[in-house]
């Protein structure tokens, strides 16, 4: 079975999810630090990130660990990993249920 935009996409997501942010133990899809995955007609995955912060000691590993991570993922041409800070991430992004698992709410 040839490998879809979706498939791929949900491959991507399933990737991500099994990345954790050094300094809390979350993984950054659900900790809000994936601002988008998009995925063309030719599957080249094109991921919209940020960090907790800016002068996030561990920005170059994380960065590095997502463009090899989705790399490896059987049918995807080719990973372009943008960062950004706008909008800056906040607490706000995280979900109310790991805010709970946290113990921040």
């Amino acid at each position: 079975m040839q490998p879809t935009q979706e498939t791929i996409r949900s491959a991507v997501v399933n990737c991500l999810k099994n990345i954790y942010d050094p300094e809390i133990p979350v993984n950054i899809y659900d900790l809000g630090l994936i601002y988008k995955v998009d995925v063309d007609e030719e599957l080249n995955v094109k991921i919209l990130m940020t960090m907790t912060a800016p002068d996030c000691p561990e920005a170059e590993y994380m960065f590095q660990e997502v463009k090899q991570m989705t790399e490896y993922i059987s049918g995807v041409k080719s990973v372009d990993v943008e960062l950004t800070f706008d909008p800056p991430w906040s607490m706000d992004m995280i979900p109310d249920d790991i805010k709970v698992e946290l113990g921040f709410m």
